[in-house]
């Protein structure tokens, strides 16, 4: 019988289909990169996510994030997510977390719950938080290292923390795992070298300038992202 999941049945068979239903993952971050993350876990069948973010949708992010509408305006980012995947699967579980993820706040959350962790934060300090968090509980962990500033979605690719170059995120991250010795870190990231935003006059509080986006380069990462979160859960 015909159901929403056949088509990706027909690649993966029903052993697949039922490992997706059986898992729990969680996506930190519900902006431009973790909002495509969840759409496309949503589609392929991941029966139970949890959402992490304390932001709210604003008219900015129209241009990228895709639970960002004007309807959604205002909203949470994990309660327009949460709606949003319900409308397209109305059998997941959804568990929202209005929580800015820092070492201070990471007591929240088990770990050892998660089939597969997803950082699509911007904070280094988060980040490294999430890695050292996963690690201890031997969670899996993807991570999302810089979409701001760049044009090519097509250089995104899948690395080792280790491998990376180009990417100044990837180098800071690097730079402090290695200071933690944390080896073995999956991230994707790009080595296009950043454009140079033109000059707004905008400014976000700790940051020098409010980095550029655009609808295809977080979107391209995201479900990048999200592939390979389901190649492993299906392999398991």
């Amino acid at each position: 019988m015909l159901n929403q999941f056949s088509r990706t049945e027909l690649l993966i068979g029903q052993d697949g289909i039922n490992k997706l239903s059986n898992s729990r993952v969680a996506v930190f971050g519900i902006g431009g990169v973790g909002g495509y993350v969840v759409e496309a876990l949503v589609r392929s069948g991941v029966g139970s996510l949890d959402l992490i973010d304390n932001d709210k949708v604003a008219l900015t992010n129209l241009n990228r994030q895709i639970i960002a509408t004007h309807s959604t305006m205002g909203m949470y980012k994990v309660d327009a997510a949460e709606q949003r995947a319900k409308d397209i699967n109305p059998d997941v579980k959804i568990r929202t977390f209005k929580t800015f993820y820092t070492p201070e706040t990471a007591k929240e959350f088990d770990f050892s719950e998660y089939d597969y962790v997803v950082d699509a934060i911007d904070t280094v300090i988060g980040k490294l938080e999430l890695i050292e968090q996963a690690k201890k509980a031997e969670a899996p962990i993807i991570c999302s290292m810089g979409a701001g500033n760049k044009m090519h979605p097509e250089l995104f690719e899948i690395a080792d923390i280790s491998k990376t170059s180009v990417c100044p995120l990837a180098k800071v991250i690097r730079q402090e795992l290695k200071k933690r010795r944390i080896k073995n870190v999956k991230v994707v990231y790009s080595k296009e070298i950043p454009v140079k935003p033109l000059q707004s006059g905008e400014k976000i509080e700790g940051k020098k300038q409010i980095p550029g986006s655009n609808a295809f380069v977080p979107s391209a990462a995201g479900l990048i992202i999200a592939g390979e979160v389901v190649r492993y859960l299906i392999s398991k």
